[in-house]
């Protein structure tokens, strides 16, 4: 039969059975209020939300100890110390230490609680009220993940997630594998969507389209694959940029529909494991991975349990019997028609909802709107906000001056005033000021609901240059260095070149400066590509005087650091020529140490300073090549130990913080042994520290 001669009802009715298959309801489900409550309300299986509710409390559990910060929390909340804080509203404070810890012990029950579905509303409470303080206690610790984190454990908190696999099950049968409202899954995926969406909509900003917001992952050994068959650049440009960018936007339609689902969620585990390697995130890349089967069918634990053997069942998860009836749920009636039989209309009647199945869809469809709002509401805020320290957010830069304010004239400084000349470079761009150094913060005013005049703008239009720096850069040796300098009409600013910085010039790009070198009390000026040599050991000062900003660069060469390398080749390739026996003439006594003094701590003995470094530099680095070339074994036995003695710290000043509550204080000799007993460390902690202050973090 031809398209055309078909029915008009019965398109309709393969119309909406098509989208019935794609999306899971009807379009008449949306066409009026009553519908809609019942959409929302529609009885659905609780196993997947039960299997989520169970990893993300175990996630928040672990992460309780870590990122939040339990097994340091001395050192953050030390009672009594003078120290700068940073919280949403300034009236809130942390509590004394031993009720801090209290605190977390809340929490960590609270998450526990959640986990296990244990007390299930009373453990959510008890989670996102100690969280939320904490997270609004230090802004300078905030970031996107910990803020989902907490916007979760409140979604929980009103969610049937305890009606599967949870201890609330087995104390009250009329829970035990009941059946939830589907607006606990929609307000749990839009959630996810909405991380993925949001974070790929961000990325389609100018630097990350260009490839600059995080061109040094592309060095990175994860990358070494696609290092295979493109170029550094490329892989920078089409993996890093452009694959993020894609996945973002993509993973959450991939993940809704059933036919993309499998290849959604192969493709943002392998984002996400990558992520736990790349960055320090946390517990971030295990709970995005917990979150992607609540895309799948809500019933699939019990078809993946239901594999597991007979012997196995009685710890696992429910495969059977079906779900039972809740009245957190609207039902539909069934209908009989004159002949006996149920009416199979598309559209069938609803069981009356209820107050709470309209309050409850209410709630989500207001959440939703203001999660979809919250990302572009700068407008509201006018707050610099390119990174996450307190030295880069005006508000956290007010609160600073004003706390040091405050503590100063306990050192005799009364009326003090207070200027920033803070200095940043967002995205390989110059190097600009953020804020305006001749404005006292003190007095300054303050609002978030307006421009801050004292808030210097970043020179997005001098983005272009950044090609020309990769030119300029790409032209010099090994041994110079180059920064460039963006600064604003009417500003200055004065440096010092140290002795070590041989032969620094600074150079015009744009606009005009006038360079005063201090000790000659001479002014020069300077127009584009002329250029300037500074004396090294001496103050200068380098006024913007044309109209608009100013751009130039400085190039040196750290002549003590060359030298240095200089020396260090040469005893590299004296002491190859030794090992290998090329080398005929004896060794001089302040040069056997080459061969004898290689093991930890010998070098203290050397009396050549430059011996000495060379020998602590090659000791570090071969522990770097024993760390990068462990296998998996020894790098698990690694993290383990180094999680073990974080745990073990954690647990035992908690203890001793619990034990100061319940029976006070005990002598200080007796605190100092305990303390000094909960932070003992592994054997090679300080070594390992040595190489993170030597190589860096990212070659671990």
């Amino acid at each position: 039969m031809d398209k055309e001669t078909v029915p008009a009802a019965e398109r309709a009715v393969e119309t909406e059975s098509m989208m019935k298959r794609l999306f899971g309801f009807e379009k008449e489900d949306l066409s009026s209020w009553h519908r809609l409550v019942c959409l929302l309300n529609r009885p659905t299986d609780p196993a997947s939300l039960g299997i989520f509710r169970f990893l993300f409390g175990m996630i928040m559990a672990i992460d309780i100890t870590q990122e939040r910060g339990l097994s340091h929390l001395d050192y953050k909340y030390l009672d009594g110390a003078p120290v700068c804080r940073f919280p949403l509203f300034s009236f809130l404070q942390p509590l004394p230490l031993d009720y801090m810890y209290l605190v977390y012990v809340v929490m960590l029950f609270g998450a526990v609680g959640i986990m296990l579905g244990c007390f299930y509303r009373l453990s959510c409470l008890m989670f996102i009220s100690t969280y939320w303080y904490i997270f609004f206690l230090d802004k300078t610790a905030w970031n996107n993940h910990s803020y989902l984190y907490g916007l979760i454990g409140f979604q929980l908190t009103f969610m049937d997630a305890n009606r599967y696999w949870s201890i609330d099950g087995l104390r009250n049968p009329q829970k035990k594998n009941s059946q939830v409202p589907l607006w606990n899954y929609t307000l749990l995926r839009f959630q996810i969507f909405i991380v993925y969406f949001i974070a790929g909509i961000k990325k389609l900003d100018a630097d990350w389209v260009e490839g600059y917001s995080m061109s040094y992952l592309a060095h990175h050994w994860l990358f070494d694959p696609f290092r295979m068959i493109l170029p550094n650049e490329m892989v920078s440009l089409l993996v890093v940029h452009g694959g993020g960018l894609c996945l973002d936007l993509s993973a959450g339609y991939l993940l809704f529909f059933d036919a993309t689902r499998p290849f959604g969620i192969f493709f943002v585990s392998y984002f996400h494991c990558m992520n736990s390697q790349l960055f320090s995130i946390g517990m971030f890349a295990y709970t995005m991975l917990a979150t992607s089967p609540l895309f799948c069918y809500p019933d699939w634990p019990r078809h993946f349990f239901a594999r597991f053997p007979e012997i196995l069942r009685p710890v696992l998860p429910l495969t059977s019997p079906p779900p039972q009836p809740s009245t957190s749920c609207v039902y539909p009636v069934t209908q009989r028609t004159s002949t006996g039989l149920q009416d199979l209309s598309p559209a069938p009647k609803a069981s009356k909802t209820r107050f709470k199945h309209k309050l409850a869809t209410l709630f989500t469809i207001l959440y939703l709107a203001e999660q979809f709002f919250l990302p572009y509401s700068h407008f509201i805020t006018q707050v610099f906000t390119q990174s996450r320290r307190w030295k880069d957010h005006g508000d956290m830069l007010k609160q600073y001056a004003t706390c040091l304010s405050r503590h100063l004239p306990h050192y005799n400084i009364s009326d003090p005033e207070i200027y920033f000349d803070i200095w940043v470079s967002i995205n390989e761009r110059f190097q600009q000021r953020i804020f305006d150094p001749r404005v006292n913060i003190v007095k300054a005013d303050w609002s978030p609901f307006r421009p801050n005049p004292w808030l210097m703008p970043l020179l997005v239009d001098l983005s272009p240059w950044r090609t020309k720096f990769q030119e300029i850069e790409g032209s010099l040796d090994n041994q110079t260095e180059i920064v460039f300098i963006a600064d604003f009409p009417g500003l200055l600013l004065e440096n010092y070149v140290s002795e070590d910085l041989g032969n620094t010039s600074v150079q015009v790009l744009q606009g005009q400066l006038n360079v005063e070198i201090v000790d000659e009390k001479k002014n020069y000026t300077l127009q584009p590509g002329e250029q300037k040599q500074l004396p090294a050991g001496a103050y200068h000062k380098v006024y913007t005087v044309s109209e608009g900003p100013s751009c130039y660069m400085y190039i040196y060469v750290n002549t003590t650091e060359a030298a240095l390398q200089r020396n260090f080749t040469k005893l590299f390739e004296l002491q190859e020529r030794v090992r290998n026996g090329t080398e005929t003439e004896p060794l001089p006594p302040e040069l056997q140490s080459l061969i004898t003094g290689e093991n930890e701590g010998s070098e203290a003995n050397v009396m050549d300073p430059v011996v000495q470094l060379f020998l602590r530099r090659q000791r570090r680095m071969k522990e770097v090549k024993k760390r990068r070339e462990a296998n998996v074994c020894e790098r698990l036995n690694r993290f383990t130990v180094k999680k073990y003695y974080m745990l073990r710290r954690a647990f035992l000043m908690t203890a001793i913080a619990m034990r100061n509550l319940a029976v006070g204080l005990p002598p200080l000799e007796q605190l100092t042994r305990e303390v000094a007993f909960a932070n003992m460390k592994e054997p090679e902690t300080e070594a390992s520290q040595d190489l993170k202050d030597e190589v860096g973090h990212d070659e671990l």
